[in-house]
């Protein structure tokens, strides 16, 4: 939900300019800060941020959003899978018009890749069924040495020289796999050329498959945007992390909750209860009342809950200010209220934290690696200056600038 100033707006950020009640009372009874939550070398995406969040070093863990989306949906990668997230997008003359195919609905997702799988899938490919317009791609014995481009980073851009490339230096090269206890197991991944060849393909022959399937067909006479394409990004290894308990001993237990698989897939490896909440979407229409409701109750029970929302974030990519706007206002009223008057009356001391993962500024359409504001808030806490929570507001907070893991280590020291 973090944004730039926007002159239609007279100058104003969108959380500026939003109804926030809830979330300005919190940062005037609490204490704020802003996070830098991407890691410098790293591409401002929200697998990085949000591991970031969660205090894990990038550095060592990462290995691309892809394993993270297999975790969430239950698909157990094997030492040698290569795990790619694969969208269903929009293409319209030659340019990528929108990174989510339409805003597909699951079931129709479902046919598709199912579609998919059954005409270019075989034993070294595999299309599995995620969650909307966003899926999952193994390979067997690819490489992650490619470089890809995450299609909500270029709307109204030419496709073709977005099409997948062998990093440099590994056009020819191989490396070996690794079996779970570290050591290889003699078998050679495909080389970074070979790989990207055979991505570049699988890309090609499904928009063939794709204009072919009757419900694409449907969309384009009823002047819809249809799903015409795939586009696979994001790729890795079975990634190695240790649990939030590993990590931090305060916590016991704990639970995420969240509509986006790339999340539960952070929320499964950190060793987090995976709460799936009906009516959860991930869009502007997901289940506020009943995420918020769910949040309450794991509290009751557990350490610490990971509440994710991502609204605002589709909104940003699809650069629509009044919906990120309206987005904005549901969180304050329909998230941060409810959770707020529940647990201010609960002797059991409760600390809650507020942030964004990234900026999504709505004239850019995509992610960008700037600070995000936050709020900590607690019974008892002695409050900083500020008045209200806003990227503009949060700067002079009590806790300056954070970077990466230093936001969970402070949240962590809350008594």
């Amino acid at each position: 939900m973090a944004d730039h100033a926007v002159e239609r707006l007279g100058g104003k950020t969108l959380l500026q300019y939003a109804d926030t009640p809830y979330m300005d009372l919190l940062a005037r009874k609490g204490r704020t800060g802003r996070l830098m939550t991407i890691p410098e070398g790293f591409h401002p995406g929200s697998e990085v941020a949000n591991t970031s969040i969660l205090g894990y070093d990038l550095n060592k863990v990462y290995e691309g959003r892809g394993p993270l989306e297999a975790a969430s949906i239950g698909y157990e990668m094997q030492p040698e899978d290569f795990a790619l997230r694969c969208n269903f997008i929009t293409l319209q003359d030659g340019n990528i018009l929108t990174h989510n195919g339409g805003n597909l609905e699951t079931d129709n997702g479902d046919m598709l890749i199912k579609y998919l799988d059954e005409h270019l899938g075989n034993e070294q490919v595999h299309f599995i069924t995620g969650i909307q317009y966003r899926h999952l791609l193994v390979i067997k014995n690819a490489s992650k040495h490619i470089v890809c481009a995450p299609p909500h980073d270029h709307p109204n851009e030419a496709w073709r020289p977005l099409l997948v490339k062998s990093e440099p230096g590994w056009e020819n090269k191989r490396e070996p796999i690794v079996g779970l206890d570290g050591t290889p197991t003699g078998e050679m991944r495909m080389t970074g050329q070979e790989t990207a060849d055979l991505l570049n393909d699988l890309i090609l022959k499904s928009q063939d498959l794709l204009a072919a399937h009757l419900f694409n067909q449907q969309k384009v006479l009823k002047g819809e945007r249809p799903a015409n394409s795939i586009w696979p990004w994001g790729g890795g290894y079975r990634p190695d992390m240790q649990t939030l308990m590993q990590l931090y001993p305060q916590v016991k237990t704990g639970s995420v909750i969240s509509a986006v698989d790339l999340i539960r897939g952070i929320g499964h490896y950190a060793g987090l209860d995976i709460i799936k909440v009906p009516g959860a979407t991930g869009l502007a229409n997901t289940n506020y009342e009943g995420k918020a409701q769910a949040a309450i109750e794991a509290l009751r029970q557990q350490d610490f809950v990971y509440l994710h929302l991502e609204a605002s974030d589709e909104a940003g990519h699809d650069g629509d200010l009044e919906l990120k706007l309206r987005t904005i206002e549901y969180l304050d009223h329909r998230i941060v209220e409810p959770i707020y008057n529940e647990v201010k009356q609960w002797d059991e001391p409760v600390c809650i934290a507020i942030l964004p993962d990234h900026p999504t500024p709505v004239e850019i359409r995509t992610h960008v690696s700037e600070p995000v504001p936050f709020i900590f808030w607690y019974k008892g806490i002695e409050p900083d200056e500020v008045q209200q929570y806003d990227e503009i507001s949060c700067v002079t907070g009590e806790y300056g600038l954070l970077h990466l893991n230093e936001f969970m280590e402070s949240f962590m020291k809350i008594d």
